[in-house]
């Protein structure tokens, strides 16, 4: 599954979970959300402008620090 990402807000559309509060329920695929949707959090981008991120992309998914250098955010 994919995910996509507001280019203003950093938002992230993840197909696996879904988005609940906007009706999508989990496994809805990007190419199911309605062309005319905007961004739940800053409703500033529409979905034509969202990036498609690769996975592992963001990072709490695979990998986490690398060899305990440890800066946190």
């Amino acid at each position: 599954m994919a995910r996509y990402q507001c280019p203003d807000c950093s938002y992230i559309y993840d197909e696996l979970r879904g988005e609940a509060h906007e009706g999508f329920p989990p496994n809805t695929s990007w190419a199911q959300i309605p062309e005319d949707w905007a961004c739940p959090d800053c409703a500033v981008r529409d979905k034509a402008d969202f990036i498609p991120l690769d996975s592992g992309e963001v990072g709490d998914e695979g990998g986490g620090p690398q060899s305990g250098s440890g800066a946190e955010r």
